[in-house]
């Protein structure tokens, strides 16, 4: 989990926030996918679910 967190440690609040937009729209491009059935790893939504609490996680750390 360390390494995860490593990624987003060393990037700027733009890089950040630029990050979550990218996230977003691959969460919903995922979606799209599960429900046409085009989605064999079904892992990855959770993956990048995570993915996105961690980086609104440091974004709301670095407002404090």
């Amino acid at each position: 989990m360390a390494e995860k967190s490593k990624k987003t440690e060393s990037l700027t609040t733009q890089a950040l926030e630029s990050k979550l937009v990218d996230l977003k729209k691959e969460q919903m491009n995922q979606r799209f996918q599960l429900a046409a059935g085009q989605m064999p790893k079904t892992h990855v939504l959770r993956q990048t679910r995570r993915e996105i609490a961690r980086v609104k996680t440091k974004l709301n750390a670095a407002k404090k």
